[in-house]
Parts: C-alpha cells; structure tokens; sequence
C-alpha cells in the first residue's frame, strides 16, 4: 500500500499503488515550497500524478505550477473558504479520461433522479456505529467487496487505528452479520467530513442500503456541528453517483484516473453538501 507521512507539517499519501502523490491536508506555512518538494519526491519516484486539497486562495500559484483544478468544493474550510482540488500531469496519457462520456451519461442520470428518499431502513436491518469488536467482521466485508482500494481497510488494524483516529464507522446489520459499511472521516480542524469506505455485501445489493448509511451519516454529521460533506465516488459507478445525488449532494468535478479501486486506476467524481449555510 502508498504510504502516509508528513513534509513539513503537511500530511500526504504517497506509492506505486495509486502511481501518486496525494496532498491529504495542507498546513499552509510549508507553503510555496512545499510544492518544489512534492515535485522532486514526483520525480524522483517517477510517479505520474500528484493532486492536491488546498484552500482556493492557492489557486493561482498552483495554477503558474502547471496544476489544473480538476474539482471545487464549496465553503469546505468551517464552512466559509472553498477547496479546489488541483493536479498536475507528468504523464500525457494519465490526464486522458477514455470513459469520459460513459461518465457524463452517468452524471446527467444521477442529477436526473429526484432528491428523496424512503427514510425506512426494511425491518429485518438495523443501522448503528460500528465498534471495535466489529473489526474483524468489517475487514471480511471490506475484502469480498472491493479486489484493490487506495487505503488499506481490509487489515483490521488499521480499521482499529482509525477508529481511534477521526474516523467513524458505520455499519448495516442482520441479526449480527455486518451487510453494508460506510465511514465518515471527520476533519474537526476544518469542520468537514469525507463520507466514503462504502461497501455491501453482493447478496444484499439492491436494496439501497448504501442510501440508508449515507442519510445516517448526514444525520449524525449534522447533529455534531459539522459544517460540510464530501465525497470522492467511483466515475463509473451508477450506483454511489444516484445514492449522493438523490441525497442532495452537488456535483462539483471529476479527478482524471486517480484512485486504484477495484482493480484499476479510475476516475472519480467529487460530491458535496453543505449543512451550515448561515
């Protein structure tokens, strides 16, 4: 798996896996040289792309650095300053989206759909967060449902890790086999949170379980001051795109063949939600 360290006291992930640098959290005194340093480290490494989440005032300088701003997320800084999602190129062939128009297709139905949703998770489920005697239990489902994804969560330690981290769990049951998983990745210096790790069990899909965690998530997120929410979804997934847009999140961008998931490097679009406009 990439790795995940610190330069300066900016947090990135690194590896051959994805073929990237990935800018986790910007602390802005390491900036501009923080961006020679992830150039070199690029180079170095010979990998293909970096992509950055920095706050849009830093949109110029990265732009005079060669990066395009592949996604905008609005009020995700406490809920007042944009995130532009910035990425450069070293290879021409990775900025080529071959399925670009499989994935407009799947975006214009996403937004098609209506913004609700039947709030009654079918009596034989119950929803809750997960625990750590869980762990186990979500490892296995994490392993069935995805062949390869950019963070480890198929090792239950570092599901422990997490957890104990900002990471909260959340988990669809029947009786007591864990059937569907989410998590919520809480940035409480900024008020965001990431919703992702979704991830059913193939004998329980089509029942919208996906949907159901994400309202929970919402719910919940809303409730403990969280300002707002995003995701980073599969392109070439119908499902997930119909779950955030029916959900009421926005489309805001697309991330050109950035994430090994599933097998391949794929592209990803990017979804957000404000809770708090005031």
């Amino acid at each position: 798996m990439d790795s995940i360290e610190k330069i300066g006291k900016s947090i990135i992930q690194h590896g051959k896996y994805n073929d990237r640098i990935y800018l986790m959290k910007l602390n802005q005194a390491d900036m501009p040289s923080l961006l020679d340093k992830l150039d070199a480290l690029a180079e170095k490494e010979n990998y293909s792309k970096i992509f950055t989440k920095v706050p849009e005032s830093f949109k110029e300088l990265l732009c005079d650095r060669n990066y395009l701003c592949e996604a905008l997320i609005p009020r995700y800084y406490d809920g007042k300053e944009n995130s532009v999602i910035m990425s450069k190129f070293f290879d021409d062939k990775r900025k080529i989206n071959c399925l670009n128009e499989m994935h407009d297709n799947i975006i214009n139905t996403a937004l098609s759909k209506e913004k609700s949703l039947n709030s009654a998770l079918p009596p034989e489920y119950s929803i809750r967060k997960c625990k750590k005697c869980d762990v186990k239990q979500m490892a296995d489902v994490y392993q069935k449902t995805f062949d390869t994804y950019p963070f480890p969560i198929h090792n239950h330690e570092y599901l422990l890790k997490t957890m104990d981290d900002n990471v909260v769990y959340f988990g669809i049951f029947k009786e007591d086999e864990v059937v569907a998983l989410s998590s919520a990745e809480i940035d409480y210096d900024y008020s965001n949170v990431e919703m992702t790790d979704f991830a059913t069990l193939p004998k329980f899909c089509g029942n919208g379980l996906s949907s159901h965690l994400l309202m929970k998530m919402d719910k919940e997120m809303k409730a403990s001051g969280i300002r707002t929410a995003y995701t980073i979804a599969r392109a070439s997934s119908y499902g997930m795109n119909i779950v955030f847009a029916k959900c009421g999140y926005e489309y805001c961008g697309r991330l050109v063949n950035n994430t090994n998931i599933s097998g391949n490097i794929e592209s990803m679009n990017v979804w957000y939600l404000n809770f708090q406009t005031d």
